[in-house]
């Protein structure tokens, strides 16, 4: 029986303390340009307790990939240059100061490079379509400059690397370039990068060799490789893909020998597809095998329910908004105290969380900016100050 407190070693030979994940979140923290804030440091500073491996928010690779922040607040992270080394640095020291693994997330905005698009620069996209829920226009990306952004993912794991971080996640979820040329719906191309099932798994199979490279010349032996995924793109009638085409690229990407495959689900740990009497989770499992390992994310508060989710689900258990309400989520596990873990935010608690003015801000609002609002959620609206409004 799998437990939540178990020892596990990755395929590459990295060791985690156990089962317990905090996933990539938005920090609304970073300062113009994309550098870490003193809020910043706080933040992953106060979270080196929250669970065994830490995923930091997404960082953009390259000038043109974000930031795909709220516009108005403070700033997505980036790492498309060298210059930004320190800036990680610091949030991996932050980050790994009680001995747990830190990871970074990289990304490309794509068309999503919203705070770009609103300031008048040329946003890039798979294809060159009209977006009615974009305020600006996207172009269509020539070959020259995929190729680039494929480099400059590589050089994003380099500078990981020389920052101190235990590994990388290549984001391929959640809208942005990496998920955008694998969806029907946002890649018309027909070329190498775009028509059939096969032509649109190109670009990520292409960043993923890139990453790979990097990591094998220039990395640890246990240098842990992450992938992220949203098992499917359906919009009512509107069908990026299913999950069954997301199992042929998983499929694909797990001869990669990855050390885990993240599953980005709206709809809990045990979220199923339509039709389907498996979970999300079991069925990627299923297509993986046993070496790479299953992170699902979702709806965890308490001890309870990520044992559940660990017996059932998956190998790892991604604990986000558990972890934004208790700092200590995964320490209070580790030392028998799990029922201390505190499952609801309170103007009390808050003082505890080391949150950005901007989380204060996005999880006081009264729709907690579009956001799951947080158990508790009442108790913490009349906070919000509107400085970003």
């Amino acid at each position: 029986m799998k437990l939540v407190t178990d020892q596990m070693i990755l395929r590459h030979g990295a060791v985690l303390d156990g089962r317990i994940v905090q996933p990539p979140m938005l920090s609304y923290s970073g300062l113009k340009d994309g550098y870490a804030s003193p809020e910043t440091l706080a933040y992953y500073g106060a979270r080196s307790q929250a669970a065994a491996m830490v995923i930091t928010e997404f960082h953009y690779v390259s000038e043109n990939g974000g930031p795909c922040s709220k516009p108005g607040f403070p700033e997505q992270l980036a790492i498309y240059d060298d210059e930004y080394t320190a800036s990680i640095k610091a949030i991996a020291d932050a980050i790994k100061k009680d001995g747990n693994k830190a990871i970074l997330q990289i990304h490309h905005g794509g068309r999503e490079a919203g705070v770009r698009g609103l300031a008048g620069k040329e946003v890039l996209a798979p294809s060159a379509l009209d977006f009615d829920f974009l305020p600006y226009p996207v172009r269509e990306m020539t070959n020259e400059e995929i190729e680039e952004i494929i480099k400059d993912f590589g050089r994003a794991t380099k500078r990981a690397i020389e920052a101190g971080f235990d590994g990388v996640e290549i984001h391929g979820a959640n809208h942005y370039l990496i998920q955008q040329f694998f969806s029907a719906l946002s890649n018309k191309r027909q070329d190498k990068w775009g028509g059939s099932l096969e032509k649109r798994m190109t670009f990520a199979l292409e960043v993923i060799k890139e990453v790979k490279a990097v990591i094998a010349s220039d990395a640890p032996k246990d240098f842990i490789l992450g992938y992220r995924i949203s098992p499917e793109e359906i919009h009512g009638d509107a069908v990026g893909y299913t999950y069954k085409e997301s199992l042929a690229l998983i499929r694909e990407v797990a001869k990669e020998e990855f050390d885990y495959i993240s599953l980005s689900i709206w709809g809990g740990y045990a979220a199923k597809p339509a039709g389907s009497e498996q979970s999300f989770g079991q069925l990627f499992k299923e297509v993986v095998g046993p070496e790479t390992q299953i992170m699902v994310v979702g709806s965890v508060f308490s001890e309870d329910q990520a044992r559940d989710a660990i017996d059932q689900h998956a190998d790892l258990i991604g604990v986000g908004r558990g972890t934004l309400i208790d700092p200590q989520f995964w320490l209070k596990i580790k030392e028998g105290r799990g029922q201390d873990i505190v499952q609801t935010i309170s103007p009390e608690q808050l003082e505890r969380t080391f949150w950005s003015r901007g989380l204060q801000e996005i999880f006081t609002s009264q729709d907690s900016g579009g956001l799951p609002p947080l158990p508790g959620h009442d108790t913490i609206t009349a906070l919000h100050q509107g400085i970003y409004d």
